[in-house]
């Protein structure tokens, strides 16, 4: 058996190019020769291989071939087609085209034609698909998936790694001054709601009697530069220059500073399909509130305080009760130590992975 792993961009700090790399490195430890397939890789150390040459070391009736699906790909679905082994799709949902609509024509056509793809996806009835949520694989068993060739998988990462690093100290430091740190991560994107987390944030400094600060560590993206000037007008608007920090294209030493000097995880996000950062947070004991759209109430679970709404004063409420009760702060670090633990961490997501893999194994 020889297997492949298929992924159209490959990412290095990306959490689907994290996911497929961590699958490949468990295959290549159980002793399976295996590939990692791509159209391109950036800042990889990994070595990759042409995704048009996927067939001719993995396409035979014994191979196994593990295909991420977060963008359109046609070329992958021929790929697929050519392969005679056992096919698994790792579904990390497509973001809906509407929230790129007033910033990107680009970013919204791509992710339309990502989104028309998912019938396309089901129809070549692969041995078994997998979804990084509940919420991602619902979306393909309605379109005809199978829920004995489907189940659920969370994404691998790089939490532990993240444990184990070096903090910037001069980061932790400048941080640690005394203000209440609220800390976002995510790509300064329109699905990631950042006005609505600028909002927040100003509630909650308003409502706090000692300083506030609000860490942004994502990466900006030029052609959402509509959308940036956006996030930024708000942040001037409501005079609080001062009071952000942006971390750009964070490096692993920055990041774990950002988190070991928060006090609480803010996310008002309206489309996630899993949400790395969730975990992150869970596992450096940072206290979540969060805002219930898409997969976020599953990849929290009791760990965090969820809204349905977007009223900033119920995140500024819920912060300041954070805060002041210990007894509820030690409760939601202690319960997101634990749910990690015991159903992110990569022993289980391992041991789950593998489980999936038992009837082509």
């Amino acid at each position: 058996m020889k297997a492949a792993i298929l992924i159209p961009v490959l990412v290095g700090k990306d959490a689907v190019g994290a996911d497929a790399m961590a699958m490949a490195r468990i295959l290549e430890a159980k002793g399976i020769q295996t590939r990692v397939f791509c159209e391109s890789a950036d800042n990889v150390s990994v070595q990759t291989w042409p995704a048009d040459q996927l067939p001719d070391f993995a396409g035979g009736a014994d191979d196994l071939v593990i295909y991420h699906f977060s963008i359109s790909c046609p070329r992958a679905r021929e790929i697929l087609k050519r392969c005679k082994g056992f096919r698994v799709v790792k579904y990390h949902n497509v973001t809906p085209s509407e929230f790129f609509r007033d910033y990107c024509s680009e970013l919204e056509a791509a992710c339309e034609g990502g989104r028309a793809e998912l019938p396309a996806i089901v129809d070549l009835g692969c041995e078994l698909y997998l979804g990084a949520s509940t919420y991602n694989i619902d979306e393909l068993r309605a379109l005809g998936v199978p829920k004995d060739r489907s189940g659920v998988l969370a994404p691998f990462h790089r939490v532990e790694e993240m444990v184990e690093a070096e903090a910037d100290l001069e980061l932790l430091r400048a941080l640690s001054d005394g203000a209440r740190n609220f800390l976002m991560v995510g790509r300064l994107a329109p699905n990631k709601a950042y006005l609505d987390l600028i909002d927040a944030f100003s509630a909650c400094a308003r409502m706090l009697d000692e300083p506030a600060r609000l860490i942004l560590v994502g990466k900006a993206d030029a052609r959402l530069s509509r959308y940036n000037e956006a996030v930024h007008e708000r942040i001037r608007a409501l005079r609080l220059e001062q009071h952000v920090c942006w971390i750009n294209a964070a490096s692993e030493a920055q990041l774990k500073a950002a988190y070991l000097a928060s006090h609480a995880f803010l996310l008002l996000s309206q489309h996630e399909g899993f949400c790395v950062p969730l975990i992150e947070s869970m596992a450096l004991s940072v206290p979540v509130i969060a805002r219930a759209t898409t997969a976020i109430p599953e990849t929290l679970g009791d760990a965090g305080i969820l809204w349905q709404e977007a009223d900033p004063w119920l995140y500024a409420a819920s912060a300041s009760r954070i805060f002041s009760d210990q007894t509820l702060r030690a409760d939601l670090q202690a319960r997101g130590r634990r749910r990690y633990a015991e159903n992110f961490s990569t022993q289980v997501l391992s041991r789950r992975f593998m489980d999936f893999l038992e009837p082509a194994l």
